[in-house]
């Protein structure tokens, strides 16, 4: 009997998978395979795990495409190895089912538009990057005022904690700390 299995990835650790499970359990998925991993990575143990475990006739589900692939390549890559094990394909959001011809087409058709778009994405970022340049802005995160980790560092050597050294002077807590391990004061934290 053929089986529904669901992928779910994100990007960071600091993301969840389970509302992906669940939206997958819902739609009837009897296993979830998961991912921690960002999607410029093709090296995903939780899919691979599931490539092994499908069975022809089966059909892997995702909540969205991008979760299989964030390039039209890669995704034709996955649903054509799927294809030859006999593997459908079904995205909850797209609502898409490459078991059909026409589903198959409209998996090529929304796989171009998603990397049309993510191009569209790192061009403008590109632009907006160039232009803040030509602004005199340097873009990226500031670094940090040095002559304020030097008294946060003595704050924190007078007794004061990281954290309230961190407030005093309108820097980030964790910066504190770093900077306090950095300069080996940690025994006094």
């Amino acid at each position: 009997m053929a089986d529904v299995l669901g992928y779910a990835r994100v990007s960071t650790g600091d993301q969840d998978v389970a509302g992906q499970a669940r939206r997958l359990e819902q739609a009837g998925a009897i296993r979830v395979f998961t991912d921690v991993r960002s999607g410029k990575s093709m090296d995903r143990p939780g899919l691979i795990e599931l490539l092994a475990y499908a069975r022809r006739g089966d059909t892997l589900a995702v909540v969205r495409l991008d979760r299989l692939g964030r390039s039209l390549a890669e995704l034709i890559s996955v649903v054509e190895q799927l294809k030859g094990r006999g593997v459908a394909l079904l995205s909850l959001e797209e609502k898409l089912d490459t078991s059909s011809a026409a589903g198959e087409l409209i998996f090529h058709v929304f796989g171009a538009i998603a990397q049309f778009e993510r191009r569209l994405i790192a061009e403008r970022t590109k632009d907006g990057i160039a232009a803040a340049r030509a602004r005199g802005k340097v873009p990226g995160r500031q670094p940090v005022d040095a002559d304020r980790v030097q008294a946060a560092l003595k704050l924190v050597q007078a007794g004061l904690s990281p954290t309230k050294a961190a407030s005093q002077l309108g820097l980030g807590r964790s910066t504190v700390y770093r900077e306090v391990a950095a300069a080996g004061l940690a025994r006094l934290t």
